[in-house]
């Protein structure tokens, strides 16, 4: 991959072409982003009940069945027949959102409760492609 070293400020002002600086790096985003190929799959998130730890609405989610779940990891479990996106509270046995507009759910005896993995990494698309297409 070529990539070109580009460091943005907030602010838009004028800056020289980040081509003169161009240069050829060994980089694979598969390397970058997939830690367990065999253990990995992509998700899409739905809704907004999670853009307190910066995932939104379509971003492509990485999730990851290999790594050990621990307190506080962003999972995707399937909760009583759904797939959910939340945090997880081991201690309190809670689904926890990271938007105050939703209110904690908690994981019962009763409930249907499995978790399918951890999510390691979050890609959010800036303009709609086949990946990242508006959901129906």
């Amino acid at each position: 991959m070529n990539v070109i070293p580009l460091h943005a400020s907030a602010g838009i002002s004028g800056f020289e072409s980040p081509a003169a600086e161009y240069s050829q790096l060994s980089f694979d985003l598969d390397e970058l982003l997939i830690e367990h190929p065999s253990s990995t799959f992509i998700g899409r998130a739905s809704g907004d009940s999670m853009q307190g730890v910066g995932i939104f609405d379509g971003d492509l989610l990485i999730v990851d069945r290999y790594v050990t779940v621990q307190s506080n990891d962003v999972i995707v479990a399937n909760f009583n027949g759904e797939f959910v996106c939340k945090i997880l509270d081991t201690q309190r046995r809670l689904l926890v959102s990271a938007n105050e507009k939703y209110q904690t759910v908690p994981i019962n005896d009763y409930d249907t409760f499995t978790i399918e993995g951890v999510v390691t990494r979050s890609i959010r698309c800036h303009r709609p492609s086949y990946w990242c297409a508006p959901q129906n």
